[in-house]
């Protein structure tokens, strides 16, 4: 045990800077200097205003629909259950449309020339807790590698901050640790934690509190990130050159995906998400978001705007778990400018690999997002800032309410005679029947205007690839594209169902438990057995079966036949979603992107150094 105190600690001398715990009942003074930027309110109004007229064109339908014989609570309830939910649909298609109003007119973030650039000190932290440590300290060997192989004015430092509870994966660091600091073109450091105090937050403050008045800016990594020299450099330029910046998030772009729903993740990210990131840069403007990592900030400004306390009330002591959001709120709140810059090229990030991986992940964001209800009377938010709160709560509340959509849908029936939600007096035959039967031909126009707001996204981003020759090449060519494509809507189409339920779960979770294990991400390939999937998807199982069992009778309407294909194959969906898929896979069906056809050099680094320290650690197993 002693000698595991030892090596605990390798950091450079002192430079304590205090941090400002924030007051969420009243607003701070806002920074005089912020120079006066015209709003985009031109693009907030292109993707707000369409987005609500739509809505409400869709309920005035609706109502019109209901309404024949008077509306009753439960229709009202169903009608505006049905807005809210529509409502975010046409928000993501209406910035994709602004994303391509905008897009010739942008300027390349990439290209376009710094002004002002005075070196600065920028250390790279990278926080991790029980992590692979050949995975860590290989990436943050490819990164300073092709950070030095630049001509940078800026001076960069890397600090690896563990709160590494296991005191095998412990040395396994300090071992790494070390191979890493004697080749290291850049001073590298180390410091691991006692406890895991306040998780990732602590381990930021513990940081900012005992080192960061060294250091103008401070990019903060995830145990998975990567990120090429150009990046990291250009995003210390940009924070040099704008003085009012407290914060510049960049796109991270999915990398090492093997299996078959990380491979679904990765196409989706690199085909689809490009666009949706225009379309939040343009309207979000100096009001962006932060995503944890990845991101360049303001080591002085965040500490005086952005310390977070506990949540307290009703007898709880809570910690603000989605802190991301949070403190690009509180940055912005102060006057910072807040800036997200997804032409920024070479920032990549890996997914889990497998559905049961990804939803146990994500039950973790799920609480930490409806934190976000609790803080939105927060003083002195700006309105963007509040909304990205908002929506990073509805994301998840959306599923639930689908949820009730479709069971009112399933007890609906095919006509009136096989509808359950019925409220007819008998003692009164002029009560009417609620709802009005509807009918097969207004189901496929309800489930084809909904499918069809869900799919513009992925649809405009890929027509913009099929009719862009360059484009169309890094994916392989037309056809390869073009099957991907529609291999891409299949599975997703396959799977939503499964997520919904899973989400759903995860609401529920966080709403009647107090806590959620935070075991380390699931970086590799795990395989579950049969029994493991099938306790896991239970749910989504015997529901498909019940949404089967009434089509079979003819009580439920045809067009829930996907829904409940899904459901009752939850198990083999999720079996599937962990399987490998090679470069060789059946034609089109690899779900091929530019990142796995031509991997960045980056990730190639990045490997040759995970391997090199891996087989250094196993070369240089201590004795007992």
């Amino acid at each position: 045990m002693s000698r595991e105190r030892q090596i605990q600690t390798a950091m450079p001398p002192p430079a304590p800077l205090a941090m400002q715990v924030q007051d969420f009942a009243a607003a701070p003074a806002i920074r005089c200097a912020e120079k006066a930027e015209r709003q985009p309110t031109q693009w907030r109004l292109a993707v707000f205003v369409p987005a609500l007229i739509a809505t409400f064109c869709l309920m005035y339908g609706l109502y019109s629909w209901l309404a024949g014989a008077g509306m009753t609570g439960l229709e009202w309830a169903l009608l505006l259950m049905i807005g809210a939910t529509f409502v975010w649909v046409t928000l993501s298609v209406s910035t994709v449309g602004i994303a391509i109003a905008g897009l010739l007119a942008r300027e390349e973030a990439d290209a376009r020339p710094l002004k002002d650039v005075a070196p600065i000190d920028v250390a790279l932290l990278v926080p991790v807790y029980n992590e692979v440590p050949w995975d860590v300290f290989g990436n943050a060997a490819a990164m300073l590698a092709d950070l030095a192989a630049r001509k940078t004015p800026h001076r960069y430092a890397l600090f690896v901050l563990s709160d590494t509870s296991d005191p095998q994966i412990a040395l396994q660091e300090w071992q790494a640790y070390q191979e890493l600091a004697a080749t290291a073109p850049f001073p590298v450091h180390y410091r691991r934690r006692a406890s895991n105090t306040d998780k990732k937050v602590g381990n930021l403050v513990d940081w900012i509190t005992g080192w960061g008045a060294a250091y103008e800016g401070m990019l903060v990594l995830d145990a998975d990130s990567l990120m090429t020299g150009r990046a990291i450099d250009r995003l210390a330029g940009e924070l040099s050159s704008d003085p009012d910046a407290g914060l510049i998030q960049t796109f991270p772009m999915l990398i090492g995906a093997e299996t078959v729903f990380a491979r679904l993740q990765q196409f989706s990210n690199v085909a689809y998400g490009w666009l949706l990131a225009e379309g939040l840069a343009l309207w979000a403007s100096s009001e962006g978001n932060y995503w944890g990592h990845n991101a360049i900030i303001r080591t002085r400004a965040f500490a005086e705007s952005a310390g977070l306390p506990h949540l307290t009330g009703g007898g709880r002591d809570d910690l603000i778990l989605s802190h991301d959001f949070v403190e690009a709120g509180l940055l912005r709140r102060a006057g910072w400018r807040v800036r997200f810059l997804p032409r920024v090229t070479g920032s990549f990030e890996e997914t889990p690999a497998s559905l049961i991986d990804y939803t146990l992940r994500d039950r973790r964001w799920c609480r930490g997002n409806l934190q976000h209800l609790r803080l939105l009377g927060t003083r002195g938010l700006h309105p963007v800032s509040r909304f990205h709160l908002f929506h990073g709560a509805v994301s998840y509340l959306l599923s639930p309410a689908w949820f009730v959509l479709l069971v009112i849908w399933a007890l609906l029936g095919k006509d009136s005679d096989t509808n359950v939600v019925r409220y007819f007096n008998e003692t009164n035959p002029l009560f009417p029947d609620w709802p009005p039967a509807m009918s097969h031909i207004d189901s496929a126009v309800f489930l084809v205007i909904m499918y069809a707001m869900l799919l513009t996204p992925k649809v405009a981003a890929a027509a913009i690839i099929a009719t862009t020759p360059a484009a169309r090449r890094v994916f392989g060519g037309t056809p390869a594209f073009l099957m991907a494509f529609v291999t891409e809507l299949a599975l997703s189409i396959a799977y939503a169902p499964v997520m919904m339920i899973q989400q759903t779960k995860a609401v529920l979770r966080a709403m009647f438990t107090r806590t959620e294990g935070w075991a380390p991400q699931q970086r590799g390939v795990q395989h579950y057995s049969l029994r493991a999937l099938a306790k896991y998807h239970w749910v989504e199982t015997v529901f498909g079966l019940l949404l089967v069992a009434g089509l079979s009778a003819g009580l439920v309407s045809l067009w829930l036949l996907p829904i409940a294909a899904s459901l009752v194959l939850a198990v083999p969906l999720s079996a599937l979603s962990s399987v490998k898929l090679s470069l060789n896979a059946p034609y089109g069906l690899a779900l091929n992107s530019p990142n796995t056809l031509r991997p960045p050099a980056i990730v190639a680094q990045a490997q040759a150094a995970r391997a090199r320290i891996k087989a250094r650690l196993a070369a240089d197993v201590p004795a007992e």
